[in-house]
């Protein structure tokens, strides 16, 4: 037979998944059932399978080389006579299968090193856990649970990583680490940019022309914010340090409070007689430039 190395195409110092590589493309070429079963091909098919059979593995190729060098001890050409033949040759021959035994059996002891592999999860917080962090159980592949910390201020597609809770390592090697990636619900009122939350307050008439103290939601709790008299519809107002934490440092991001003018759902005969014969505001024209 020909040399496996040879009918592979590879060299001998290709690895084991190199060899791998090169059997299946062959396999795949030359397969009797995808190439309408040739007896060439069929001929080629089974010497490239036992080629890889001879080099598919440690073992195998121990073996296979075992096999080469007892061979090529028995061709060596005849010693001088100076020397005495048999006490040389039963030397060299001694040399050969020592060092070949000690190579398989250092072979033996080789053992497959591999990290594990990491194992990703996925965990659902509502938008106000996000905000201001909370603990979450969550149960890993192997049935263990394992309770985690969900920093405040954390964002959708945050990954939390916990070292060493993924997948075994193999021959002595660490384990592969769990990575939880966080998804954050949306919120009725709130909306988040950046570390800045944005909310939309309606307020009334009254308290848009006269001014007001109003409770304004955020975050960590109710909180009381003052509406300037006079204020208009899509009012703008800063609530400072009302937002999330920033991604470095302890400063958070602050609250906008847009306001919007909402006037009563039922209909009121006295605001209508009042807005008829409001003279000021029958001339006031806000579309004034707008086009």
């Amino acid at each position: 037979m020909r040399d496996p190395y040879e009918v592979l195409g590879v060299g001998p110092g290709a690895s084991t998944a190199d060899i791998k590589a090169a059997y299946r493309r062959l396999a795949k070429e030359l397969h009797p059932d995808a190439r309408g079963g040739s007896p060439k091909l069929h001929a080629r098919f089974q010497e490239v399978t036992a080629a890889y059979n001879q080099l598919k593995d440690e073992a195998a190729r121990c073996r296979f080389e075992a096999e080469r060098l007892s061979q090529s001890a028995r061709r060596q050409p005849a010693f001088e006579e100076t020397a005495s033949p048999s006490a040389t040759a039963d030397h060299a021959a001694d040399d050969v299968f020592s060092e070949l035994f000690e190579g398989i059996k250092n072979a033996g002891k080789r053992v497959f090193r591999a990290r594990g592999e990491d194992r990703t999860y996925r965990l659902s917080v509502d938008f106000l856990e996000a905000a201001n962090g909370t603990r979450k159980r969550v149960k890993l592949a192997s049935g263990r649970t394992v309770e985690i910390t969900v920093p405040p201020g954390i964002k959708d597609g945050a990954r939390i990583k916990m070292r060493g809770q993924g997948g075994d390592g193999h021959g002595g090697a660490a384990a592969g680490d769990a990575i939880v990636v966080v998804e954050v619900g949306p919120h009725s009122h709130f909306v988040l940019e950046g570390a800045n939350i944005h909310l939309t307050l309606p307020v009334t008439l009254p308290e848009a022309v006269l001014g007001a103290k109003v409770e304004v939601p955020t975050v960590s709790g109710p909180v009381s914010l003052k509406i300037p008299a006079g204020s208009n519809s899509g009012t703008r107002l800063r609530l400072k340090g009302r937002g999330l934490p920033e991604e470095e440092g302890s400063a958070r991001g602050d609250q906008y409070v847009t306001l919007s003018l909402v006037l009563p759902e039922v209909p009121d005969n006295a605001l209508r007689d009042f807005a008829a014969s409001w003279s000021q505001g029958l001339k006031h024209n806000p579309r004034k430039g707008f086009s």
